[in-house]
């Protein structure tokens, strides 16, 4: 007996013909499915833990406490404002295709340079943190960054990025049985770490939640955390990478919109929700962990193995084995998703010919249905990053700014086309909230990208700065002549000309970018 198909399939495949594309990736993905993604690749026993350091060596417990949420609140706004452009238009590559959509072809190429750049740095970031974290937690005083060290990570990061490409190459049912454990097994883990900290915390304080310590120039030496300074306000300010870099990935669910059943209405809970459910986890996580320290000065002296510290200072080392065990498989689960989701993205940018070799990066396999020269591209960039760039703080850095400039530029062009020539909404939709979030998304975003260039991690704003001036030149000189942009099936012929009414006043601070 043959089985039916899904109506709601059905329509998803109807929406993408008139969105300009032909269903060529399988739509398997359900709503927990597609959030589960995203919520693996957030994960906040990668970032949350292995960048816990970050925070902590700023002003101590009050960057949990006070910052973790205030960033979350930021993100949830970026998050939401992303999942109303998400409902309109449920296509892989998302935020490139939102950007060309509402603003031309040139902001849709600029905007997915960032994204795929800060995909492929994320992915390094999180294998390296992978690896540095367990390392950490077999060996006790291990140093990242001498030489030998540095080696062996570069070894084990390739070795472990070409693990995960070969999962995503065998398809994404492969994948989504993996990531769908993972959305369990992260909460599960994260609630079970929180009931032991707190169980044998000796001396928990509240008050350190809220306390403001000048923890700067630790550990002493050549390489603090963060040099010397006497501003707390400052210093609060720079903490704000730890949650900034812990909530990233979520635009995950949009990179799989095409294989995602009910993709306008699935997609955008599925970025919202990750986001809010990651937020309120890793708060009472990580404050668990701030509860649960004999001495706060002693953990910031520990530099980047504040966390590890503290967990086996307190807790029973068999327990604690066992407790990073599981984070180490949460981890590496991660790094699973984020091959995922940016293959996807370099397969949605080639399918429009985005990309050096554009015809074979959008390969689909014709067996696993999956775009193996996508994955495996995207992997080896990983890798070859951490080359590059093998310390750690600068890789989280790096991709932080390029991640959220992704993430607001498609915003910031809404904030502009909501209501003049952006009239056709999906399900999903903010209404009137749509524009103050916007606001706040490109606000924040500005202050993400002083906070993430500064000293140790100058070295992002020299990557940061080279890309743009890289596109940019790159754009004028060529890709502006040569890049279709996607399909004019993607626009309606009222919404076209809306466009191209409004360019002068939209593009004229960056002639050219807006080009339809």
């Amino acid at each position: 007996m043959s089985i039916p198909p899904d109506p709601a399939a059905s329509d998803d495949v109807r929406t993408l013909h008139q969105l300009g594309y032909a269903q060529e990736l399988v739509r398997v993905l359900g709503g927990f499915s597609n959030f589960a993604l995203s919520l693996s690749i957030i994960c906040i026993l990668s970032g949350g833990l292995t960048s816990f350091h970050v925070g902590f060596c700023s002003v101590g417990g009050a960057a949990v406490g006070i910052g973790w949420p205030v960033v979350c609140l930021f993100s949830l706004a970026v998050a939401a404002a992303m999942g109303q452009v998400a409902s309109a238009f449920p296509t892989a590559g998302g935020l490139y295709h939102w950007a060309a959509i509402l603003g031309g072809r040139g902001w849709g190429w600029v905007t997915a340079w960032f994204n795929l750049a800060g995909l492929v740095t994320v992915l390094a970031a999180i294998n390296v943190g992978t690896f540095r974290f367990a390392a950490g937690v077999l060996e006790p005083g291990f140093d990242p960054d001498a030489p030998s060290s540095l080696m062996l990570q570069f070894v084990v990061v390739a070795l472990m990025t070409g693990s995960q490409a070969v999962l995503n190459h065998l398809g994404i049912r492969v994948t989504r049985v993996l990531t769908d454990f993972s959305g369990y097994w992260i909460l599960l883990v994260a609630a079970a770490l929180t009931a032991v900290l707190l169980a044998f915390a000796p001396d928990p304080d509240p008050a350190r939640l809220v306390t403001f310590s000048n923890f700067s120039g630790l550990p002493p030496g050549d390489n603090p955390v963060w040099p010397r300074a006497e501003s707390i306000g400052w210093l609060f300010a720079l903490g704000f990478l730890l949650p900034a870099y812990t909530i990233t990935g979520f635009d995950a669910s949009a990179h799989v919109s095409e294989e995602t059943v009910g993709a306008a209405m699935n997609v955008p809970r599925g970025i919202v929700r990750s986001v809010l459910v990651s937020g309120v986890f890793g708060w009472v996580m990580l404050c668990a962990a701030v509860l649960a320290m004999k001495d706060p000065a002693e953990a910031a002296a520990a530099g980047d193995g504040a966390f590890v510290n503290t967990l086996f200072g307190v807790v029973p080392r068999t327990t604690a084995l066992v407790l990073c065990g599981g984070a180490v498989l949460a981890q590496y689960l991660c790094g699973l998703a984020t091959v995922t989701s940016a293959s996807r993205m370099a397969f949605a940018f080639a399918r429009d010919g985005g990309l050096p070799m554009s015809g074979l990066v959008r390969h689909i396999s014709p067996r696993f249905r999956t775009p193996p020269v996508a994955v495996w591209g995207v992997s080896i960039a990983a890798v070859a990053f951490t080359a590059y760039t093998p310390a750690y703080p600068t890789i989280a850095s790096v991709c932080v700014i390029f991640l959220y400039v992704s993430y607001v530029l498609p915003t910031a062009i809404g904030f502009l086309a909501h209501g003049r020539w952006w009239t056709a909404f999906g399900p999903w939709s903010l209404g009137r909230w749509y524009r103050p979030l916007a606001s706040v998304s490109v606000v924040g975003c500005v202050g993400l990208i002083v906070i993430g260039v500064q000293p140790p991690n100058e070295k992002a704003g020299y990557v940061v700065g080279g890309l743009a001036a890289v596109l940019a030149a790159v754009w004028f000189v060529r890709a502006r002549h040569t890049f279709p942009g996607p399909p004019h099936g993607v626009l309606g012929l009222h919404q076209r000309a809306a466009i191209r009414a409004a360019e002068k006043a939209v593009h004229e601070p960056a002639a050219g970018l807006g080009e339809p």
